[in-house]
């Protein structure tokens, strides 16, 4: 007896087997998968109260985005009309400019506009830039977390201490009145230790948290002095203690530059760090992480990924875990995980001049079995096998741009896109049908976003980050590119 039938789609579970099952079913009890097969063979075994009829959709794991910042949603294309403006506005938003009630309604914006493209469970830094998190008080990850909650995804949030110097000023709101407060690196600690304590794999494991510190290049060096930059490396030895004491997944942002040769150095990297970015890193560093299993957070549509290439299909050659990120939602991008896979094909498909890089099935392998992988989480999400947790979407194939009905699975990577998903499962539940939410309503959710986002904007009088930007229609060569993200 199952409580739950999807039947009638074309099924691939990304099992080891990569099985393309044409008319396939998933049968769930509970929060977990107990049998995956063809249609009549499902039918015929199992019993459910409810069955949902999949005919003319494929049904895929959840999608998973190893890489976005929460906060983000609520700030997307600002400042697009002033250089530098973006980091600067994500410096003071993230600090003194925001309150728990405007990262429940940014949680609430990203998780659903996650739930929408498919994306069943997603890592979230707690902040934006590689330093800038919320770490002042534990009261910012309780809001994030249970805006996650009552749309229904699953979610990784990412929190850790700034790089020093420190204290740092953060503030708190009392309706317009600001309270500025000096936050030194044991108050972020113990801050990040009890979100933890909070939150690590709870509501059945669908929040869980991740232990993350900024990445130490070698500029900053120059930037902070010897001295501080001392007073980093011991205090990221600290977070990284931490992440493997409470079994968390520890994750850094930005790697560049051979920073993946000093994380080596102050023995951080291993099979549960996730590293982030990694562009124009070298040959040295790939052997690095494949030596000690550390596993790659791949963001091909950032502006990280103009300014350098992340060796995605070289670290993959070498038996390194490569997963797909979106660095979303800002400042250019979406949670689309469809378009990031397409952007990974052609983004390595350009550098080498070959349309034969990347097949798409490996692509879709990064977006689920390994993203999962990446996250310590392969045992529980990222393919539709039994026992595993109950996390699919229904793609709808009934579209112009995915018919006739044939080759599926290629259409599926390198045709669809977010909108074109029908319903979503998390944990045995239905929280995604038709294209509705189920346990939220979406105005509501628009609504508050609007509000929170313009009261953010007079806190942080910040409305002159929200005009066109001069060049915005040409000409075509402008700009002398840009530093983050």
């Amino acid at each position: 007896m199952a409580d739950l039938i999807v039947h009638g789609g074309v099924v691939i579970p990304m099992d080891p087997a990569r099985r393309i099952i044409d008319d396939g079913a998933v049968a769930m009890t509970g929060d977990r998968v107990v049998a995956v097969g063809p249609t009549e063979e499902i039918l015929a075994a199992h019993e459910a109260p409810r069955r949902i009829d999949a005919a003319r959709k494929l049904v895929l794991p959840g999608l998973i985005d190893v890489h976005a910042h929460a906060g983000h949603g609520l700030i997307k294309s600002m400042g697009a009309n002033t250089p530098g403006a973006w980091e600067e506005l994500c410096g003071r938003v993230y600090t003194t400019g925001s309150t728990p009630e405007f990262w429940r309604a940014e949680a609430e914006l990203a998780a659903l506009e996650r739930l929408r493209f498919g994306v069943t469970c997603g890592v979230s830094l707690l902040g934006g830039g590689d330093t800038i998190m919320r770490s002042d008080d534990p009261v910012h990850a309780a809001a994030h977390c249970e805006g996650v909650l009552a749309v229904g995804v699953r979610d990784v949030v990412a929190i850790g201490p700034t790089r020093p110097p420190h204290p740092r000023t953060y503030a708190d709101w009392e309706g317009e009145t600001r309270h500025d407060k000096q936050i030194d690196f044991e108050t972020q600690l113990a801050t990040s230790a009890q979100v933890v304590k909070d939150w690590h794999k709870t509501h059945g494991e669908r929040i869980s948290v991740a232990l993350l510190t900024p990445v130490l290049r070698n500029e900053h060096l120059d930037e902070l002095g010897p001295a501080l930059l001392e007073e980093a490396m011991e205090q990221t030895r600290r977070v990284r203690q931490l992440s493997r004491d409470s079994g968390t997944i520890f994750t850094q942002d930005g790697h560049w530059r051979g920073s993946i040769q000093r994380a080596q150095e102050m023995g951080i990297l291993g099979p549960d760090a996730l590293l982030s970015h990694c562009i124009d890193i070298s040959e040295a560093e790939i052997a690095l992480c494949a030596e000690t299993d550390t596993k790659i957070a791949h963001n091909p549509s950032a502006i990280a990924s103009v300014m350098g290439r992340c060796p995605a299909t070289e670290l993959m050659d070498a038996g390194v875990t490569v997963a797909l990120g979106s660095d979303a939602t800002a400042p250019d991008r979406s949670s689309d995980m469809f378009r990031h896979m397409q952007q990974c094909m052609h983004y390595h498909r350009t550098h080498f001049r070959d349309p034969d890089i990347l097949p798409p099935g490996q692509v879709l392998a990064m977006a689920t079995i390994d993203a999962a992988r990446a996250l310590g989480m392969e045992q529980e999400i990222g393919s539709l096998e039994s026992g595993k947790k109950a996390d699919l979407l229904l793609l709808d194939l009934a579209r112009p741009h995915l018919y006739p009905l044939n080759m599926p699975a290629y259409r599926a990577v390198c045709f669809a896109n977010g909108n074109d998903v029908h319903s979503v499962i998390v944990n045995g539940e239905v929280v995604l049908e038709n294209r509705r939410a189920v346990k939220i309503d979406e105005t509501a959710v628009l609504e508050t976003a609007q509000l929170e986002c313009e009261r953010m904007i007079a806190r942080n009088d910040a409305a002159d980050l929200l005009g066109m930007p001069e060049d915005f229609f040409g000409p075509a060569r402008q700009g002398e590119g840009m530093e983050n993200e």
